[in-house]
């Protein structure tokens, strides 16, 4: 018999890679340290417990990134798709569950399956050494001992940290009629050209305007045991420095020194919003400096005040909360192998991404790709046309990468469209109501196709 694949943690991501891979007909041991060890925000001892939203989002798949997430799972049989589609609960266009049905359910299948074993108990820092393939799904509440163990390996710096991320955002929903693209100065650094970055300019009216709203604008609560978390160091909220002084932010992210406006050279813009390429393939940009606690709403009315930002669309908002993730093109191979110990396989929320269903996803990756490697058969990551293959390329090098090799500023990330490369559309055969909708049942239907070929040959 095939020596077993040790999986930590029995949450979204450790749930769906057990199960892929003893349906691969390979063994496994899946560790979950509840209810011997507990945890600030679980409250059974089942697996895959939702301990937030009971919501899994769109599960439009034809129009929605998550939605062709939900349904690329479906056809690789995923357990955490089935499971909810059995426990939905009435939410329009959303799949959400009842969180104990759902959670107990997905327990009792793992529990039956013949070639799961269930051991609960903490694993305290690194595996033993004897175990030569480990996949490790842990997620944002990562124990402290197996969280300090993985950093001795990597050399990174704190993994458990309030994790201020910035809002990123479509490139197609800038308007460059208002914004241009200027580094400032001119500046020509590693891989730049002197116009790296995109310019949203302010009068000073505009600017008073903002920052009082920046003041007012209703912010997000932290948890209880959040609370004691501090601030990652350069990661301040940008509320916090507005509340620092009116001219604050003029003097730091939203300076306009060294940049010139290439719409109206001759007046000199107030103050400057500046947006920097987050992706290899220039479909997203993260606003620089504006980690935010704002909440959801209040981020969308504020931000698109903005000059430039009017309609903006969001592939992320930003947030502030307590996070533990890798920063994965640096440290995770292709197949989400920790470089420097290859044995240590990561899934979840740990990798860099977002969401229930996200972290179910790379947890379905990585099952499968721990039951190749153990049955000695190639694996082929799916295309970044797809959903699954997106992501996959997010956290392990899609990445913007610099030509000195530097990685910039990792943000875990939600599915979105942005990740994946714009499909052939010309948007002149299309009538213009129709565009949006257009492109992307063009993103989606070329994912299907893409992903049951990967499948067809998997």
């Amino acid at each position: 018999m095939l020596k077993p694949i040790h999986i930590i943690g029995g949450g979204m991501a450790g749930s769906e890679a057990a199960w892929q891979a003893a349906q691969q007909g390979v063994p496994v041991i899946l560790h979950e340290m509840r209810p011997h060890v507990v945890t600030d925000a679980h409250r059974t001892e089942n697996l895959a417990e939702l301990v937030c939203s009971n919501s899994f989002r769109s599960d439009d798949k034809d129009q929605n990134a998550v939605g062709l997430l939900h349904e690329e799972m479906r056809l690789a049989g995923s357990l955490i798709m089935a499971v909810a589609d059995v426990h939905k609960v009435p939410a329009g266009g959303a799949l959400a569950v009842d969180r104990d049905g759902f959670s107990a359910e997905v327990t009792a299948r793992i529990a039956a399956h013949p070639l799961i074993t269930v051991e609960r108990g903490e694993i305290a820092g690194l595996p033993p050494d004897d175990w030569d393939n480990v996949i490790i799904a842990t997620g944002p509440l990562t124990s402290t001992a197996l969280a300090e163990a993985v950093r001795s390996l990597t050399g990174e710096a704190d993994l458990a940290f309030f994790d201020a991320i910035a809002p990123i955002i479509h490139r197609e929903s800038i308007n460059m009629d208002v914004a241009w693209f200027q580094s400032r100065y001119d500046k020509v650094g590693p891989g730049g050209t002197g116009k790296d970055y995109i310019n949203c300019p302010m009068n000073k009216e505009q600017y008073d305007t903002f920052v009082a709203a920046l003041n007012t604008g209703e912010k997000a609560d932290f948890k209880e045991w959040e609370k004691t978390t501090p601030y990652f160091d350069g990661c301040l909220p940008v509320e916090v420095m507005a509340e620092r002084g009116l001219e604050t932010l003029r003097h730091g992210p939203m300076k306009p020194m060294g940049l010139t406006n290439a719409h109206k050279p001759t007046e000199k813009a107030y103050a400057v919003v500046q947006l920097r390429q987050d992706n290899a393939l220039a479909t997203l940009y993260n606003m620089v400096g504006f980690q935010t606690k704002l909440k959801y709403a209040e981020q969308v009315r504020v931000f698109r005040t903005i000059p430039g930002l009017e309609n903006a669309e969001f592939a992320r908002l930003g947030g502030l909360h307590r996070n533990t993730f890798l920063n994965s093109p640096k440290v995770l191979d292709g197949m989400m192998r920790l470089k420097a110990a290859p044995r240590l396989r990561f899934a979840g929320q740990i990798t860099g991404v977002e969401g229930y269903v996200e972290s179910a996803a790379m947890g379905l990756m990585a099952g499968r790709m721990a039951a190749a490697e153990r049955q000695a058969r190639p694996f082929t990551v799916p295309p970044g046309t797809t959903a699954h293959g997106a992501l996959i390329n997010h956290i392990t090098g899609g990445h913007l990468v610099t030509t000195d090799g530097r990685h910039g500023s990792f943000q875990p990330m939600n599915i979105n469209f942005g990740l994946m490369p714009p499909p052939d559309f010309d948007k002149k055969k299309v009538k213009m109501s129709e565009r949006a909708v257009s492109r992307k049942r063009a993103y989606t239907s070329r994912a299907m196709q893409d992903f049951q070929a990967w499948l067809a040959g998997a």
